[in-house]
């Protein structure tokens, strides 16, 4: 088998930051569904790897420690994915420290606004309802309580009409740089991935200024086969990462399975032009 073909799934999240299943339960269903080498990346948080690394040793799958780390690049969020990692490293465990705080205030300003713009009261104790860690409560749990009391259909439809830029959920949030993000991720021994590129708004020109400061800090690959990706951009973003040097990860940005847009480990491989950011470690 081509290192290419391997069924690696190196983004997904669990409790701990947005997901719903514990990371245990998030590595049975990964080894289920075939995953052969498997990270979890919780948003800016780095407390579940232990149970992960504990519950894939367990099941005889091979674990990659890895987080998402939330930046503010020309005004846009950004994530950037750190894979195998030392979590323990104090850099990367202030740095995300730093990050996840102002998350609380953010929180109930948003709730303020859905309350006098659209109306919909309590958002932040429904929203409370679904957090697994109290120091990270984002956008993915008050879309569940929105879906919960019917306000959309379903988490996606939330994100476009409530919590996407200019809409009345919606609060920025200055995370951090794309300098310190890759710094952490390089001072704790680890690879530096831009996380789902095809989701960010940027023009060709501004994506060019992006990828050329991401790889002059040291960044090392990008997210080519990834949940949210058509199948024209799995070959788009393959060929873009050979235009940069990067290496290319593959990743479901699995969170839940009423939420999926694709299930952990259920993705197409890497297309074979691609070279995988685990080829050094399988």
């Amino acid at each position: 088998m081509l290192s290419s073909e391997l069924n690696a799934d190196l983004h997904s999240h669990s409790i701990i930051s947005d997901g719903v299943l514990a990371p245990a339960q998030l590595a049975a269903r990964a080894k289920s569904n075939g995953v052969k080498l498997w990270a979890l990346t919780d948003h800016d948080e780095v407390r579940g790897i232990p149970e992960a690394r504990a519950a894939a040793l367990d099941l005889g799958m091979r674990y990659i420690p890895g987080v998402e780390i939330s930046v503010t690049w020309a005004g846009k969020t950004i994530h950037i994915v750190g894979l195998n990692i030392d979590e323990t490293n104090q850099s990367l465990v202030d740095g995300l420290a730093k990050t996840r705080s102002g998350r609380e205030s953010r929180a109930r300003d948003m709730a303020a606004e859905l309350a006098s713009r659209s109306g919909i009261l309590n958002a932040y104790e429904g929203a409370l309802k679904y957090v697994g860690n109290p120091d990270l409560i984002s956008r993915s749990h008050f879309a569940r309580y929105l879906v919960e009391i019917g306000a959309s259909a379903n988490v996606s439809d939330v994100f476009r009409h409530y919590l996407a830029e200019g809409k009345p959920g919606y609060v920025p949030h200055r995370w951090a740089t794309l300098s310190d993000a890759v710094g952490w991720i390089r001072n704790a021994g680890g690879v530096a991935v831009v996380a789902h590129p095809g989701r960010y708004d940027l023009t060709p020109l501004a994506f060019d200024a992006f990828f050329t400061e991401f790889k002059n800090l040291g960044g090392l690959a990008i997210e080519t086969v990834t949940g949210s990706h058509t199948v024209d951009q799995y070959d788009e973003y393959t060929k873009i990462a050979a235009q940069y040097g990067f290496l290319s990860s593959r990743g479901s940005d699995f969170h839940s399975p009423q939420d999926a847009e694709i299930d952990i480990g259920c993705l197409p491989a890497l297309p074979s032009m691609a070279k995988p950011v685990w080829e050094t470690w399988v």
